[in-house]
């Protein structure tokens, strides 16, 4: 798919923050550690227009996607875009997936080595999504398959352990109006603020448990082609919309986690300004999270303080 990948568009902004630490806790094999405060390290100013995007695919490890012919459209953006080749989750890999959102979003695993539901978690610690709020901005969690907004159960393809902000106990009242169905790409709440330019400062994008790659019944067997079309679909509008072609969106495409055995995973650096650009800097979770408050300007949390920032290594 050529043309919207040679789309011509003005300056960019990127990226994924990069890695280091993490804490742990309650499940064996976890390092213990308390959940970590927000630092007073102060992020450098930034354009309080920049947005952040980050799409979470699920359960595949680095060679899976990278150079699979299964996922062309993939391949074709990690080689005109930015991707980084040795990206770890960041957490150990017998923990499943709920872990990863967390430490996305909160620069610590608050010690969950399980996939439980909110109520199992009612997380109070510090969170790029209080962060936001606090600051005056919006954030978004598009939910695919969603029945309603801020559903706190799994609901046939929706997982509510892929969408971190409903674990969050302080911002329970914005997650009522701001974690929403995504839609489809020619109508609802992910196509609307595409075409129109609104996105929000943050926006979490957990596609259902199709096409996400992590499967469920009636799913299409080949999971991570299904995936790849998904993902060709709202990209290529992504891509079009105008936070993007001017210059203010950074879209970071990555995986919650690998396989049993090793949390390699792909992570890939959309943005305006990232053309053909490779690194092998070792990076995790806590990275994206750096890049994600920097470019937002906000205070770093947890892991993120003693992280490399994902943007680094592709110039944002």
């Amino acid at each position: 798919m050529s043309t919207p990948l040679s789309l011509v568009i003005s300056r960019g902004v990127a990226a994924v923050l990069v890695a280091a630490a993490m804490t742990g806790g309650a499940c064996a094999g976890v390092p213990e550690s308390a959940p970590q405060p927000s630092v007073s390290v102060s992020p450098p100013a930034r354009d309080p227009g920049r947005k952040v995007m980050i799409i979470a695919e699920e359960n595949h490890g680095y060679g899976q996607i990278i150079g699979s012919s299964h996922a062309p459209f993939l391949n074709r953006l990690a080689a005109d875009y930015g991707t980084a080749t040795n990206y770890d989750a960041g957490y150990p890999a017998h923990c499943p997936s709920l872990a990863a959102y967390i430490l996305l979003t909160s620069g610590t695993t608050d010690g969950i080595c399980d996939d439980k539901a909110p109520k199992a978690h009612p997380l109070t610690s510090d969170n790029v999504f209080q962060q936001i709020g606090a600051s005056g901005r919006q954030w978004r969690g598009y939910a695919e398959s969603a029945p309603g907004t801020c559903v706190l159960q799994d609901h046939n393809r929706y997982l509510v352990r892929h969408v971190p902000a409903t674990y969050y106990r302080p911002v329970r009242d914005d997650c009522g109006r701001w974690v929403v169905p995504l839609g489809t790409t020619g109508a609802g709440a992910l196509h609307d603020d595409v075409t129109a330019g609104t996105l929000p400062a943050y926006a979490f994008v957990s596609p259902d448990a199709c096409d996400d790659m992590h499967g469920a019944p009636g799913c299409p067997r080949d999971l991570i082609a299904a995936g790849d079309d998904w993902l060709r679909g709202w990209l290529s509008q992504i891509m079009a919309g105008p936070d993007y072609r001017a210059g203010r969106l950074t879209v970071i495409v990555t995986w919650d986690e690998g396989t049993s055995r090793s949390n390699h995973i792909a992570t890939l650096v959309i943005a305006p300004a990232v053309r053909h650009v490779s690194t092998s800097e070792p990076l995790t979770h806590c990275s994206t999270l750096r890049f994600t408050e920097e470019q937002l300007g906000l205070p770093l949390l947890g892991c993120a303080a003693g992280a490399t920032s994902l943007g680094r290594p592709f110039g944002l």
